[in-house]
């Protein structure tokens, strides 16, 4: 049996915890929050307001990191070093210089494993897009499209002031809001060679992070990617990735996985799975990323997201942000 913390108790935490209390394998033994009003959210848990003091009183398998972008880091470190293994949400880090400490931190401590919450490539209807892609049967991939045109209200900024803040979040909607679909991207298209990228505020909002991102992706097999992220829309709409092959067109929407037939018309191939309760964004595939980790923590294996794979996704934001500088292509630097 797993013993469990988990440190963060915002929005994203209730997936983790909900996942870690019906996992047979796990027992949540201590979750950590700097706020004491969340206390009695969890009951039956020992709670603490240090994630220090937690580490030194408890005896922990595993934490699962559920904190603004700029704690990860130094809290998946302070972990590591007391040989725990760290399940961390996305982004991997604030930025990719911490990204890369973060893959070295991995590399000196193999027998520790940090995995990474890109958890919609879990999602059922990824899973059959990328065994389509891998079979061939349709050629080569052409393009690939991703959109992610949601809607953040003031009020999201207002009442956590960090995620409007550099030093803090890191980057706007990339970081936030879209960052599993330039995941999901580059899984599907693989190396990238350029990005034209640009990013601006469409929201007449006081903060310095993005709100808005596009970008031309040319992929080293000559695949064209074209991104586009918003939260100046007028509501959440539907995350899209299509996928262009040689002989068919491929599409994710409303988490159903459709093929455009040869009379032009959408056959539907698998549909997502939903988690209920929970905000549809998050999905349901959280709780399969959660059990595989857990069972690769118990049998000693590797077959889990490492730091190394969420590395991509934050070089691309950073590539975007220094074309969108330059205003001009820029080289994928990894």
């Amino acid at each position: 049996m797993l013993k469990v913390a988990v440190i963060g108790l915002g929005d994203v935490s209730k997936v983790h915890l909900q996942a870690v209390q019906v996992n047979p394998n796990a027992e949540l033994t201590a979750v950590c929050d700097i706020d004491e009003t969340l206390k009695d959210t969890v009951p039956n848990v020992n709670f603490y307001t240090d994630y220090q003091e937690m580490l030194e009183k408890e005896v922990l398998d595993c934490v699962h990191v559920c904190l603004p972008h700029y704690l990860h880091y130094p809290i998946t470190m302070a972990c590591v070093e007391k040989g725990i293994h760290v399940l961390q949400e996305k982004p991997l880090a604030l930025n990719v210089d911490e990204g890369a400490a973060l893959a070295r931190l991995e590399e000196e401590n193999k027998n520790v494993k940090i995995g990474i919450c890109l958890q919609n490539r879990f999602n059922e209807t990824f899973e059959e897009l990328q065994e389509i892609a891998s079979s061939g049967e349709y050629g080569k991939v052409v393009g690939i499209k991703g959109l992610v045109t949601w809607y953040r209200p003031i009020e999201y900024y207002q009442t956590k002031p960090w995620r409007g803040q550099m030093k803090y979040a890191g980057g706007g909607v990339m970081m936030n809001q879209s960052i599993h679909t330039l995941d999901l991207m580059q899984l599907i298209g693989g190396k990238i060679k350029t990005i034209k990228g640009s990013i601006t505020n469409l929201l007449n909002y006081d903060i310095e992070v993005e709100d808005t991102a596009s970008a031309n992706i040319q992929f080293d097999n000559g695949a064209l990617g074209l991104f586009f992220a918003t939260v100046a829309n007028s509501g959440d709409s539907s995350v899209e990735l299509q996928v262009l092959f040689e002989n068919g067109k491929f599409t994710i929407k409303d988490s159903i996985l459709t093929r455009l037939n040869e009379n032009g018309k959408k056959e539907e191939i698998i549909e997502d799975q939903k988690l209920p309760g929970a905000k549809f964004y998050y999905g349901a595939s959280h709780a399969k990323l959660i059990n595989q980790f857990y069972s690769c923590i118990i049998n000693n294996d590797t077959n889990y997201v490492h730091v190394r794979d969420a590395l991509t996704s934050l070089e691309m934001i950073a590539t975007i942000c220094e074309s969108s500088k330059l205003q001009k292509d820029v080289k994928m630097k990894n």
